[in-house]
């Protein structure tokens, strides 16, 4: 970079300074009363003027640089979708039209994307940034250190100005563009996070001995005193940390399900009595508390806990405990009194910040002990979390028991969900055939009548009506095959699944490949799951996802009918913000089926359905 064009950049830096600071208070000022007074609808237009400007200067520092910055911005999302009655949903709330979910949809992708982030963190420092280059040549011409100063500084500010304008070039087009972090930041985040992860279960391990304390204690004035509605807040009150650590053990893959039975209730019967199993009781009150007694009293993993409540601590320092204090004791009391005597001439102790009386002993040590406690942090918890889940787990009873219990409950899910499904199926098969086929065969019926009655008085007319009725009567005939095929289409039951897909594919306005087959076929309701499913799917990747290519893999082995449709759109898809993939799962889940959707924003996107089944022999074909 020639020293002329540096210069020129330079001035062209401090300018875009100014224009940024303008354009960082006037956004400030603008998102104000959309953030305070809640005027949303103001936030929109603001931040596409942001992003605009901010794409202006990623042009610039792309052309000064060489190299092309991509736009970081997510894509935008895919515009609502109906329910089945009609309405659009945004969170949790229900909307006639799909302006407002819409608007909202927008906003989120605005608001929440980490590229606008980044964009604001730039606006904000580049004003500061900027100004260093010509700065670091103009300040020293002002004289306000002497001309001695002038004449020592000047010289290195303009041999170093190609340089400064360069750093403050690549500095912004960094900054402005995709960012990924290295794995070697990656790795330093997973140690970092390990050791405040043990550090927090030292933390609980400190909780529980005063819960466990508060436990004995209820025992004692429980059984020893008589105040017996202490003693199931003794065996139940520590429950709730009991739960934290189940979560916190899923930090290295250990899933700790909920081990306790469901909670018992009172049973008000005819007769005005309150049953709690085989006891009556004439009060609400004095039957809630006896059912509350029984439930926690003989409930295995209560005890369970309790016992968990008084080992874990001992535990939980003998393991993670060790190496958290470790780290805390070489770094604030080894490496912290050795950086703050040396650097700040603060006052010495020869205990404090040294090993054996040696300073600088007692600096590698802390280093070392550091650098240990850092290193066996990840793998002490994984072992804290087995350990977790030796007393915290389910008994392999209770396991079975609540496994057949999300199990009924699950088919008692997929149930209703069906019965819904067919009852918005049968609602739109009559509304199709009254709309439709039943309008137009009504048509024909009143068409026959008048050239009934024009048969003798006008041949021509009664003809042109017999051709008009004929006319309509074919598209009668026509929509209900496409009713018809609409419910379960043809060629799905003459030729199987794989050539129904293909056919499907046939239809799609993509590039749409078809691999796998079936030594066998699934039942026939698994079959049309499976077939209107990757009908979704496709519609889905070419309206939303703008996908030009699509791949779909069929396999079945070892009971499982595995679906893997794959496509090059722009991602993002979500089952949370659309109707069409929470039907997909809906219906899958009819038969203990799933939806996996791996999404991310710029595509791929990958949708897996898979469903339990068996294969019957090949039908033939009835044709």
């Amino acid at each position: 970079m020639t020293y002329v064009r540096a210069l020129y950049r330079g001035i062209v830096l401090a300018g875009l300074a100014v224009v940024v600071l303008v354009q960082f208070v006037v956004s400030l000022a603008l998102l104000g009363p959309g953030v305070i007074l809640g005027m949303v609808f103001l936030l929109p237009p603001q931040f596409k003027l942001v992003r605009w400007l901010t794409n202006r200067w990623r042009r610039l520092f792309a052309d000064w640089t060489g190299r092309e910055i991509p736009v970081p911005y997510q894509p935008p999302p895919p515009p609502p979708e109906p329910d089945k009655e009609g309405l659009y949903r945004h969170d949790s709330t229900l909307y006639k039209t799909p302006r407002f979910p819409a608007f909202f949809r927008k906003l989120d992708w605005l608001v929440k994307d980490p590229a606008t982030n980044r964009d604001m963190a730039w606006q904000f420092w580049f004003p500061f940034v900027a100004l260093l280059p010509l700065g670091l040549v103009v300040v020293p011409l002002l004289r306000l250190w002497g001309p001695l100063w002038t004449v020592v500084v000047t010289p290195v500010a303009l041999a170093a100005l190609p340089w400064t304008v360069g750093a403050v070039t690549r500095w912004s087009a960094w900054l402005l563009a995709p960012r990924t972090r290295p794995p070697v930041s990656k790795a330093i985040d997973r140690v970092l996070l390990a050791w405040a992860r043990c550090g927090l279960l030292v933390v609980s391990a400190a909780t529980q001995v005063v819960l466990f304390a508060f436990s004995m204690a209820c025992f004692g004035l429980g059984f020893g005193l008589g105040i017996i509605f202490l003693i199931p807040v003794g065996v139940s009150h520590f429950r709730w940390l009991a739960n934290l650590r189940r979560q916190f053990a899923a930090w290295s893959g250990a899933r700790i399900p909920s081990p306790y039975t469901p909670e018992l209730r009172p049973e008000l019967r005819p007769d005005g009595l309150y049953r709690v199993r085989n006891n009556l009781y004439k009060t609400e009150a004095m039957a809630a508390f006896n059912a509350r007694w029984q439930w926690t009293w003989n409930d295995v993993a209560s005890w369970r806990d309790l016992v968990w409540l008084g080992v874990d601590p001992v535990v939980t320092v003998a393991t993670v405990g060790l190496p958290v204090l470790g780290g805390i004791y070489g770094g604030w009391g080894l490496v912290f009194p050795w950086l703050w005597t040396e650097f700040f001439d603060a006052e010495w102790s020869a205990w404090y910040g040294a090993v054996a009386g040696n300073r600088t002993l007692g600096l590698v040590t802390g280093i070392v002990l550091i650098a240990v406690s850092l290193a066996v942090t990840s793998p002490l918890l994984r072992v804290h979390s087995r350990w977790t889940a030796v007393l915290l787990r389910p008994t392999k009873a209770a396991a079975k028991e609540a496994e057949l219990r999300e199990r009924v409950e699950r088919l008692t899910q997929t149930r209703n969900d069906a019965l819904d499904t067919q009852a918005a199926e049968i609602r739109r098969i009559e509304r199709d055939l009254h709309d439709g086929a039943q309008a137009r065969l009504i048509a024909v019926g009143l068409t026959l009548g008048a050239i009934e009655r024009l048969m003798d008085t006008d041949p021509d007319a009664a003809r042109k009506l017999v051709a008009q009725a004929k006319e309509t009567s074919a598209t009668a005939l026509t929509e209900l095959r496409d009713l018809v095929r609409g419910i379960h289409p043809p060629v799905l039951s003459e030729r199987g699944l794989p050539d129904a897909v293909r056919a499907l594919a046939l239809d799609t306005a993509a590039e749409v490949t078809v691999a796998g087959t079936f030594d066998g076929r699934p039942a026939a309701p698994v079959e049309s799951a499976a077939y209107f499913a990757v009908s979704e799917l496709l519609a889905n990747a070419t309206r939303h996802g703008g996908a030009e290519r699509i791949s779909i893999d069929l396999r079945h082995r070892d009971g499982i009918l595995r679906i893997t449709v794959t496509d090059d759109g722009r991602g993002g898809a979500d089952p949370s913000r659309g109707t069409g993939l929470r039907g997909i799962e809906r219906r899958l889940g009819t038969f203990d089926g799933t939806l996996a959707i791996h999404s991310p924003s710029g595509g791929p996107t990958v949708a897996t359905l898979e469903l339990p089944c068996v294969l019957s022999s090949p039908k033939t074909s009835t044709s």
